[in-house]
């Protein structure tokens, strides 16, 4: 009809169509604010991680940089640089010693001296706490561990924490009595039924006690369950102070003796794990835990591949090009004529007035009662014939083209008004 222009629709649908396909194809990736939403959870693991590390590092720092545990010259609060001073304005002569063989010479140089032992890393066999003991006539030891109690008093076990401080000081030792009472919360110790020579003082529950100490004819081992007696923050606190004060002061000289890594037998370079700080372990087993929790929470598996309409239009000619190039380079001639033939077969069928459903022997009988060909020469070209070369292949596809146009020249009726010559 006039003014109306069918040429330019494909071209309107396409240009309609181009934007939107472009929008999906850049909304598809990711933005800086998606990149970051989906990473946030692991920065944030990694930053928290980071901090525990830091504060971990920095408090293990700030003890090591304080000195060790009851040590004489600390005056931190672990420390007992506090009762040394006090000990030393009595006139009670202090020397401190850090290996066994120094405590050794220490104590013979004494006529009557008071040890003090604490060995807070275990570094001492029960063969050298056994020598420790006898160094001196009274040995005071703080906070004794399992080595400790066997060389020492086997009858002795760990009672656990005090509930509540002691009513009294439940013995007879002057020590004690001048005390009278402890600060609340420490460790206990427990005296085996049966054991002889082992005096319980300062009891805090059921055969619990804060204080055991063991006599014999010339030498005395008192056992100190908790360090809060002698250490500076606790020192003060209930009849602590007396305690310490009257155990260490008892002689006019006291050897202060804490050992260390000089007493440990050598038998080889220190490993790896015994030059490792003690908090780097649980910080790593931390560190695991919390990386298997994320991976179990925030974990994806890959789903199915979606399909994605891509903003491009392919022509049919590069793509029948393309095919054919591939077909050429793997010189599979069966399987490009077997393209064509197919083709070829469903447009003859069409021609030939047959449903799309119709079987091969159909068509191969309908074209040739419509061409007036022999069957057995349609159905070599459209099913039996294998090109053995490219110049076969080429003179089936023209055969395949020619019995085409046989098939539309006998099956097209000719036009209205027009007679055939």
């Amino acid at each position: 009809m006039p003014g109306t222009t069918t040429g330019p629709a494909p071209a309107q649908a396409t240009d309609a169509t181009t934007p939107q396909a472009a929008l999906d194809a850049v909304s598809a990736t990711p933005t800086l604010r998606v990149a970051f939403r989906r990473s946030g959870f692991w920065v944030a693991a990694g930053v928290g991680a980071l901090l525990v590390a830091i504060i971990a590092s920095a408090v293990a720092g700030g003890r090591a940089s304080a000195g060790p545990p009851l040590a004489a010259d600390n005056a931190a609060q672990s420390g007992a640089m506090a009762l040394v001073e006090v000990l030393r304005d009595r006139g009670v002569t202090v020397t401190l010693a850090d290996t066994l063989k120094e405590a050794t010479a220490a104590a013979a140089g004494s006529a009557d001296p008071t040890l003090f032992y604490f060995d807070a890393e275990g570094y001492l066999t029960r063969d050298q706490v056994t020598t420790m003991a006898g160094l001196a006539s009274r040995t005071v030891v703080a906070d004794p561990d399992f080595d400790t109690l066997q060389a020492l008093a086997p009858g002795v076990g760990f009672g656990g924490l005090a509930a509540s401080g002691s009513p009294g000081a439940g013995c007879d030792i002057p020590a004690a009595v001048q005390a009278d009472s402890l600060s609340p919360g420490g460790k206990t110790l427990t005296i085996a039924v049966g054991a002889a020579g082992l005096t319980g003082c300062f009891p805090t529950g059921q055969n619990a006690f804060a204080m055991v100490a063991r006599g014999d004819a010339d030498r005395t081992v008192t056992l100190v369950a908790d360090t809060a007696v002698f250490s500076n923050d606790t020192v003060t606190r209930g009849g602590n102070a007396a305690l310490a004060l009257n155990l260490l002061g008892a002689g006019g000289d006291l050897v202060w003796y804490l050992p260390t890594f000089a007493d440990v037998a050598r038998t080889g370079p220190p490993s790896l794990g015994e030059l490792t700080p003690g908090w780097v372990t649980p910080t790593l087993v931390l560190l695991v835990l919390v990386a298997l929790a994320a991976a179990v929470w925030r974990g994806r598996r890959f789903g199915p591949l979606v399909a994605e309409n891509l903003p491009v239009t392919v022509r049919a000619s590069e793509t029948m090009e393309g095919r054919a190039r591939l077909y050429a380079r793997g010189n599979a001639r069966l399987r490009a004529l077997d393209a064509l033939r197919v083709g070829s077969l469903q447009r003859l069928a069409e021609k030939a007035g047959l449903s799309r459903l119709a079987g091969l022997d159909e068509v191969v009988l309908a074209v040739a009662a419509a061409t007036g060909r022999p069957p057995g020469a349609v159905r070599s070209t459209l099913v039996d014939a294998v090109p053995a070369n490219d110049r076969d292949l080429v003179a089936l596809s023209d055969q395949i083209q020619d019995l085409e146009r046989a098939t539309a020249r006998a099956t097209t009726s000719p036009p209205p008004g027009r007679m055939d010559p």
